[in-house]
């Protein structure tokens, strides 16, 4: 299993019967394909659909099925469609259970930088600070490091924030460390790794609750 696989099959176990969940761009969209058989969610997409299946095949491709990240999906029986505005009514009125995120950056307290580098060119802000705002638990998808090692774990966010103590849990290919009023706690580590790896690859102190399970 390579790490992306490990992030999003470990992300997939926190889905509960009933939930309303969205996925962010990117890594959080494999999330889907991952959910337990006896698990049955409902996924939502800011462009304005409610019951979003499985990518499609040769033989399901529809170019006007797509996601808010321009991939083409399949629907299910039920699906719902409406506007973007109607869409971001839900994510505000507190109706989407779980958004699945990216991230550039994540602090001790939760706070969250995903949408932009200073000076690097960006398409836009996204849904990301609607959906950490109004869902009502946040999960972080995302590698432990960035390519050059540094850890994207930190005392403190650099980089412009996409919300304030919004993130609930964050999942990386290292661990699943939760956010709690008293700080960072390491909940797991990956079974190829030590929790002095862990430490050592993480810009924040990590609390521990006993000896931290692993996935």
């Amino acid at each position: 299993m390579d790490k992306r696989e490990r992030i999003v099959t470990r992300i997939a176990r926190e889905l509960r019967d009933g939930d309303y969940v969205n996925l962010g761009i990117g890594l959080p969209t494999l999330v889907a394909n991952h959910v337990p058989p006896d698990v049955d969610i409902t996924l939502h997409s800011e462009n304005g659909m409610l019951g979003i299946g499985a990518y499609p095949t040769e033989d399901e491709l529809d170019a006007d099925l797509i996601n808010a990240g321009k991939e083409t999906v399949t629907e299910l029986p039920g699906t719902a469609y409406f506007s973007s505005a109607d869409s971001f009514a839900m994510v505000r009125g507190g109706h989407i259970d779980i958004t699945v995120l990216g991230a550039l950056e994540v602090d001790e307290e939760g706070n969250l930088a995903n949408w932009m580098i200073p000076g690097k060119m960006m398409k836009g802000m996204g849904g990301a600070m609607d959906l950490v705002a109004g869902a009502r638990r946040v999960i972080i998808a995302m590698e432990h490091t960035t390519k050059d090692g540094s850890p994207k774990i930190l005392k403190k966010c650099t980089l412009p924030l996409t919300g304030l103590k919004v993130v609930s849990l964050i999942v990386t290919e290292m661990a699943v460390v939760e956010v709690t009023p008293r700080g960072l706690v390491l909940k797991e580590v990956a079974a190829d790794t030590t929790v002095e790896a862990v430490r050592q690859a993480t810009g924040a102190t990590l609390l521990l609750e006993g000896e931290p399970g692993k996935f």
